[in-house]
């Protein structure tokens, strides 16, 4: 996966790092139930070629990613475990912890939607004080949630900035239903809606519709991020890169949205 950075444009529909074989089944039993239930691998019929055990030890901290390239490889080596169920589940160990207790140093801001079956510590196999997460309903942003964003830009140096969209997005699908058939939702959901109707995809119907409109809204939040004054400067030296992705609960993959 590229960076959108001025060094890194350009970048189309290409291989990146998130791309990869499809998962097998295996690991614990614990890991096993619970990812049969998030994406239905038994349904799917996916076989396994080896089993897997996750390791049950973390690994010490080593150098964290400094620059945007550094950091989307190490996201995208974690996804990879993540979908080949060998996660390490890193940085869990007491030390680390004693450690976090004086000071973070998280590498990525990972702006995702709050839907439960895509928590980014675990889609990316990361551990305490590697990300910096950020979740509203459709990744919708709100002055808390560009605060946020630039708190971990500004203030921790972060480098890396994800946008993570997911199939079959509860809310994507809420605005697009709502705007078919005229009706507002309740209280404060309808805010929601008003965020994401702008980028609806009306060149296709049904589930078509709700998934090309949830890589429309990723791309639209990604923009209104790199024209945030402070954190365009960032991207135009290279210290910052903005980038669009998608979680695919099928497959457990994340990859590029150029």
């Amino acid at each position: 996966m590229n960076t959108d950075s001025a060094a890194h444009r350009g970048v189309g529909r290409e291989p990146h790092p998130f791309a990869g074989p499809r998962p097998t089944t295996g690991g614990t039993v614990r890991r096993t139930l619970l990812r049969t239930a998030l994406t239905g691998a038994a349904a799917l019929g996916l076989t396994a070629a080896r089993p897997a055990m996750a390791t049950t030890s973390a690994p010490a901290a080593g150098p964290r990613p400094s620059t945007p390239q550094e950091a989307l490889a190490e996201l995208a080596v974690g996804n990879r475990r993540w979908r080949a169920f060998h996660e390490r589940h890193p940085h869990e160990n007491p030390e680390i912890r004693r450690t976090l207790a004086t000071a973070q140093h998280p590498f990525a801001v990972v702006l995702g939607c709050i839907d439960s079956r895509v928590p980014p510590e675990l889609v990316f196999d990361q551990g305490l004080g590697d990300l910096m997460t950020v979740r509203t309903a459709g990744e919708v942003l709100d002055e808390a949630v560009l605060g946020s964003v630039a708190y971990g830009v500004l203030e921790l140096g972060i480098p890396l900035v994800v946008v993570l969209g997911h199939q079959s997005c509860g809310a994507v699908r809420a605005a697009v239903e709502a705007e078919k058939s005229g009706s507002r939702l309740p209280a404060h959901m309808q805010y929601l809606v008003d965020q994401i109707s702008p980028v609806i995809d009306h060149g296709r119907e049904g589930d078509a519709r709700i998934d090309a409109t949830v890589d429309a809204n990723v791309r639209l939040v990604r923009s209104r991020l790199a024209a945030e004054p402070d954190l365009a400067a960032k991207i135009s030296t290279g210290r910052l890169a903005i980038v669009g992705a998608r979680y695919e609960l099928t497959s457990q993959a994340v990859h590029r949205l150029a």
